[in-house]
């Protein structure tokens, strides 16, 4: 391999990287976030914390739906780049990504990316708990025996 296209290989995985941290990031901050509202809640039990938790939560899985996006486009450049498939051409150190937003392929959708499974399953779970506590915690009245 040579050497230019080892570096330019080197290049988009670091973009690869860099997506994937802020990703992992978002979730922590997510989960956060998320404790901190419910924290704040057990000390002044005001109902409005839990579902104020909420929204973050949709902010944040919005935006993580859209580095999983990024990293997405930057693999498909990386596989361009590495020859995967031989009829497409990438120039030395150029990364196209604007490729990948025209290619018709559910892969390279937002769509797609927000509905991930590795996204879906952390951000949808909370949503629901926190709307289950909170509505639980409305109509306790209803639930005791």
């Amino acid at each position: 391999m040579a050497e230019e296209k080892r570096q330019h290989l080197e290049f988009i995985q670091n973009a690869i990287t860099r997506m994937n941290t802020n990703s992992f990031q978002i979730k922590g901050i997510a989960i956060t976030i998320v404790s901190a509202l419910m924290a704040i809640y057990a000390a002044t039990p005001k109902v409005i914390f839990i579902f104020i938790g909420i929204l973050p939560t949709l902010l944040f899985w919005f935006l993580d739906s859209y580095y999983l996006l990024q990293e997405r486009k930057f693999r498909g450049i990386y596989d361009d780049v590495a020859e995967l498939e031989k009829n497409i051409v990438v120039r030395p150190y150029e990364m196209p990504v604007w490729k990948y937003t025209k290619k018709i392929n559910k892969l390279f959708s937002y769509r797609n990316a927000f509905f991930s499974p590795t996204i879906k399953w952390l951000y949808l779970p909370i949503i629901v708990f926190l709307l289950l506590i909170g509505l639980f915690i409305i109509h306790k009245d209803c639930f005791t025996f």
